[in-house]
């Protein structure tokens, strides 16, 4: 019987298979050079369509220093006969906020603005169940920087207080929201916010701001257990929601140690 032609058919069919084999393994080949290539692009080069970055967020917290940046042009001095206190620019036409007691009884008010800008004032309203008086500077400076107002308040926040405590102007501390719903000056101011930043006498009227640069009370008053107007870690605000829109008094806030 001859086998030849079966081996030589098997021959035929081995190389075949060897063929194919070997065509695979090229491809095969291929297909990792081109995949090796595609990641060293991807790798190395810009990618033809960037991915967007992450929105900043509006609740994102600030520096101190960056709070101060953002609210210290809105600040002003504000001296009233023999007074001294502070304001903040609350609307776009200039109008600023302080404490009533400290523009209570005169006339004579001056504003000193952030640039240098300084000009008479008139009292254009006054609420002194909540210790809160608005201003109407003469004139204004030329770039009016209002302040943001509002903003949640929660026991341990971190504040920020702007003002010119002992007529050391532009002083900024820090501290948290140590409590709310207190009452001061033997309970005339209620509902005040009590927060541990250092205030002195000349910071009343000053902006209280959170952590993201927003007025969420004005400085009003001081604990003050030793009686010589000295901070002890204890100080009050009234909020700003109640600055703004409290009823009007008719009589002065008590003798207690306002500053």
């Amino acid at each position: 019987m001859e086998r030849v032609p079966q081996e030589a058919g098997a021959a035929e069919a081995q190389g075949a298979v060897a063929g194919r084999a070997r065509r695979f393994v090229i491809g095969g080949g291929v297909l990792v050079v081109v995949a090796a290539i595609a990641y060293w692009l991807g790798s190395s080069g810009e990618d033809p369509a960037p991915r967007p970055s992450a929105t900043p967020t509006p609740n994102a917290t600030l520096t101190t220093a960056d709070v101060f940046k953002r609210v210290g042009p809105s600040v002003a001095v504000i001296q009233a006969g023999k007074s001294l206190g502070t304001g903040v620019i609350a609307a776009e036409d200039g109008t600023i906020l302080t404490a009533h007691h400290v523009v209570k009884g005169t006339d004579d008010v001056t504003v000193t603005f952030a640039d240098g800008t300084k000009t008479k004032a008139v009292v254009e309203s006054s609420n002194p169940k909540r210790d809160i008086a608005t201003l109407k500077p003469a004139k204004l400076p030329e770039i009016v920087v209002p302040a943001t107002l509002g903003g949640a308040v929660t026991v341990g926040a971190p504040v920020v207080a702007i003002g010119n405590p002992l007529g050391l102007t532009y002083s900024v501390s820090t501290g948290v929201v140590s409590g709310l719903n207190r009452s001061a000056e033997n309970g005339d101011l209620k509902e005040l916010i009590q927060f541990d930043a250092s205030v002195n006498p000349g910071s009343s009227g000053g902006p209280l701001l959170d952590a993201r640069g927003l007025v969420i009370g004005i400085v009003v008053s001081i604990a003050d257990p030793g009686g010589d107007e000295a901070f002890a870690g204890i100080a009050f605000a009234v909020p700003i929601g109640a600055a703004l829109g409290g009823d009007e008094g008719d009589g002065p806030p008590g003798d207690g140690p306002l500053i």
